[in-house]
Formats: structure tokens, sequence, C-alpha cells
């Protein structure tokens, strides 16, 4: 009476299921430096706690007596796991198997998946290696048929980045679907050297006789096409690494500032760097020479919990840094202008990565601060070509949509309208000004031979009236004469920054916390 027979099977049925693609495609797989879709989950979550769901689904191949064969399982692995002591949805594609490309299963397993993160509010991890869930040529000839492109599902990864924390490891050529599924992101890395991404790959390119023809060596040509160099400067992907362990440590630690889903508040974690800290390195760092730049990654590390800054998309809309850290313990969302690349001036790429990353702030109701050294829109054709006040302005009305609290901070200048972005100008401004403050309509420095043209033509020393009008100005411009009419609130001494900075972070939570 007893089920023991079955459960023999069973237990067969997910040996198969481990064996993956067989022993000589995984060798192949580990011979490309790759570790397989099982290896992967043990590694990214916390040891032990993966729970597979669905393991024994594929394609089974029976004899004439309906006895099993064979399994070739479904290149799709998930299940409910632990990162950081907190649960998630892991997922991983197997390469091994037809290249991860569509098979028996593999639309239902992906589509549960994605419901899963949802319904139960889990972040959810896809790491993706080939196309990700999408089809073969090899499987339309099966089918014997093709079909009009549908992705089932679509609606659930669409409705994730509306619920939880969704992050996409590129883990080899991803085409297609996959690569939709590694953009479909909040936060997504990609491997140098080992990742890539296209719409389609360079066979195909070539075989619809497209002008792109790669190098005869098909690795070399994956990265010319589509390799890391290429996807983390374009803003496609957010960041690049060396090793899929480090891919696994950055998406722990991304988690680690998130919280489950939207509506549910992060966490703050134990501090013992103090509140009241103050860094004698902030009062020189910015210089006097307005021309001369500085490290403003070196103010985060002054500011912010030390070791906490975890800066996110470095490599692409470089005039601005945007990072997650942490004050007194608590997470907040960072924007800090990068005066070393184009003066802090932002284009076009800058403003889309501040958007997006704003969204993401509010979305997961963290603190904003904003590090304001912004001389404005980038000016010039080439910005103009590349549409540079649409994509400005439409960082700006992420600023004013954002319903967190904000604080900001002017290092120095905050010009234009891409300077009046520094917040919400119509909500209460909870501000801070250094004493190199340096702000207005536009650079007064650029403007001065046109507003004083007549002054300076009817001068007998034009050279001499310019150096006048200048001497005066720049009393007329010190930070203190908009402080005496309160245009700005406080200017602060910057050894002042983290202690303020972290009174905001308290108050800002405590905000939170009353709202949830």
């Amino acid at each position: 009476m007893s089920w023991e027979r079955e459960l023999e099977e069973l237990r067969r049925r997910e040996a198969l299921a481990e064996a993956m693609g067989g022993e000589e495609k995984l060798a192949r797989q580990h011979g490309r430096g790759k570790m397989d879709a099982r290896a992967r989950l043990a590694a990214l979550v916390d040891e032990g706690s993966f729970r597979e769901i669905g393991k024994i689904a594929g394609k089974g191949a029976y004899d004439e007596d309906g006895n099993l064969e064979h399994v070739t399982p479904a290149p799709f692995l998930f299940g409910k796991a632990e990162i950081n002591g907190r649960p998630v949805v892991a997922t991983a594609d197997d390469f091994t198997i037809r290249g991860g490309a569509a098979d028996a299963g593999i639309s239902r397993k992906m589509v549960q998946a994605e419901k899963m993160a949802h319904e139960l509010k889990l972040p959810i991890v896809r790491m993706i290696d080939g196309t990700g869930g999408g089809g073969s040529v090899r499987t339309l000839e099966q089918i014997g048929a093709t079909y009009i492109p549908a992705v089932p599902g679509w609606g659930d990864v669409v409705e994730n980045l509306d619920t939880v924390p969704v992050v996409a490891l590129a883990l080899g050529p991803t085409a297609g679907l996959g690569a939709a599924r590694v953009v479909a992101s909040h936060y997504s890395i990609m491997v140098k050297g080992l990742s890539q991404i296209f719409a389609a790959g360079p066979a195909v390119v070539d075989g619809l006789g497209e002008s792109y023809k790669g190098p005869e060596d098909h690795q070399q040509a994956k990265e010319d096409l589509g390799g890391s160099g290429i996807h983390t400067r374009n803003g496609v992907v957010d960041d690049e690494v060396a090793s899929e362990a480090e891919a696994f440590a950055r998406a722990r630690h991304f988690l680690s500032f998130m919280p489950e889903y939207a509506g549910q508040l992060a966490r703050r974690t134990e501090c013992d760097d103090p509140a009241d800290r103050r860094e004698e390195a902030l009062l020189s760092l910015v210089p006097r020479d307005p021309k001369q730049v500085y490290s403003m990654r070196h103010c985060l590390d002054h500011v912010f919990d030390k070791g906490s800054v975890f800066e996110i998309g470095r490599m692409w809309g470089r005039a601005c840094i945007t990072a997650l850290a942490r004050l007194d313990g608590w997470p907040v969302a960072v924007l800090a202008s990068d005066p070393s690349y184009l003066g802090g001036s932002w284009e076009a790429k800058t403003s889309e990565k501040v958007e997006r990353f704003v969204k993401l702030a509010d979305r997961f109701r963290l603190p904003i601060v904003h590090l304001v050294d912004n001389p404005g829109f980038m000016i010039g054709r080439e910005a103009e070509m590349a549409g540079t006040i649409r994509y400005g302005v439409q960082a700006m009305n992420a600023v004013y949509r954002a319903s967190v609290p904000l604080a900001s901070v002017v290092l120095r200048r905050a010009y234009g309208i891409a300077g009046s972005a520094m917040s919400n100008a119509e909500r209460y401004q909870y501000r801070f000004c250094w004493p190199s403050g340096d702000w207005g309509s536009l650079p007064i420095a650029g403007g001065l031979e046109v507003a004083y043209k007549s002054d300076l033509e009817a001068a007998e020393d034009p050279a001499a009236e310019l150096a006048a009008i200048r001497a005066r100005l720049d009393k007329v411009t010190s930070p203190f004469r908009s402080a005496e009419r309160f245009n700005v609130e406080d200017i602060v001494d910057p050894r002042d920054t983290r202690p303020l900075l972290c009174e905001f972070a308290q108050l800002a939570w405590r905000r939170l916390e009353g709202e949830a």
C-alpha cells in the first residue's frame, strides 16, 4: 500500500533535472568560464535557502509501453530563496539546454515566477543567459508552423516594476526576450567579457543583410556588437563587473537598501559612524578657482556612513553620480553633480539617468539627498541634436513629481533650469548652501560683455571697465546677499554637512514611518 514506487520515479526525475543539459554541455559551459544555472543559484542566495519550484518540468521521452526513458528539463529554474535573510524569488536560465531557448513548459514557469513575485510581494532576481525564454529556428521546425510574436506574461513583468525590486544579471550572450528581461529591471549588471546584449546576434544581423560585419572570431564579434563596454555606457545596463561572483555580491548589496515591496519601508541598519562626525577635508574641498574641478566622490565618502555608498550607473550619464547610501543607518538615494565630467552640465544621458533614479527612489520610498554643483544643461549644437532640453525637463518633472522627502546641498554652482531641478521649489526647501555657492539664471562670467556692451564700447579703457564691472558683481553675487533676502535658507560650514543630513534623514524617516 506504499507509494514508494512513485517516490522513486520522483527521485529519478529530479536527478534528470539536476543533470541539466548533460555532462558534455555542462563542461562546455564551464569551459567558457561560466557557472551553470544551479551553481549560480547556490552562489547568489543565502546558503541552503533555495527551494525549487517546478523542478521536474520538461519534455519527457517515452518508449512504446509508455515508460519514461529521458526528460529534457525546462531551461529555466526558479524558486523561493532568501538573500540577506529576506525572502526573494530567484530565477536562472539554463544555457546548457538549447541555449536557454523555448522548450516544454518554459513559458508557464517563467510566467509563474513573475506572478509569484508581485502577488506575494517578493523581490525577484533574474539570471539571464541566452535568449532567456525566447524561441529558436529549430523550435519552429519542431512546431511545424510559425506564429505571430507575443510574450506570455509580459504584463506580470510590467506589474513587478511597479510593485517589487527587480534585479537582472546578464551572465552570457542575451538576445531578444532575454535582452528585454535584462532591461525591464530596477538594477542590471553585465560581466565584462562574459555578457553581451543585443536585439539579435551577429549571425542574424549579417544574415539579414545589415552593414555590420563582425570579426572572424565569434566571441569578439559578440563583444563588438553588444558587449558590456557598449551597454554600460549607453544606459541600457547599469553596471559592469569583472566576475559572476562580483555580480552576485552587487545584487545582494542593492537589495540590502530596498524594501521587499513598494509600500513596505526599507530597513535601517546598525551604525557605528557618529552622526555628528565633522570632516576637516570638506572645508577645502571646493577650490576657489571656479574653473578648477574636485572629487565629488570624496565628498560622498566624507558625508555618508563610512563604506555605505553604493554607486549605480557609474559609466553612463556621468555628469551626475547616482548612488544608494546611508545616513546614521538610514537608507537614502543620492544625486550628486560630478564637476569632473562636462563641468557637471546635464546632457541628455545624464538627464535620463537622473529621471530614472528619482523614480526608483520615489517608488520604494527612499529619501533623496541632492549634492549640487550644476552649471546648467549642456549647450551647443551636439546637445541640441541630442534633445537635451526634452530629457532635462523630464528629469526636472521627476523631481517635482517625487513625494519622498528631499534635501539639497548646494556646494558651488546652480544655474538655469537644470540648477533649479535640485528640488521641488513648490514644497518646503530643505536646503543648505556652502559659502562657495554660486548661482543665478545664467553664469554671469559668460554674459558680461553682452549685458554691458554699450558701457564697454563707450569706455576709454574697455578692459579696465570690464574689470571694474566684474569687481562690482562679485559683491552682488556673494551667497550672503542671497541669504540676506532669504533666497537661500542657510549657509553652513561644510564640515557640518554630515550632522545636518543625518538630522534630515531622521526627520524624513519619521515622516515615512508615519505614512506606513
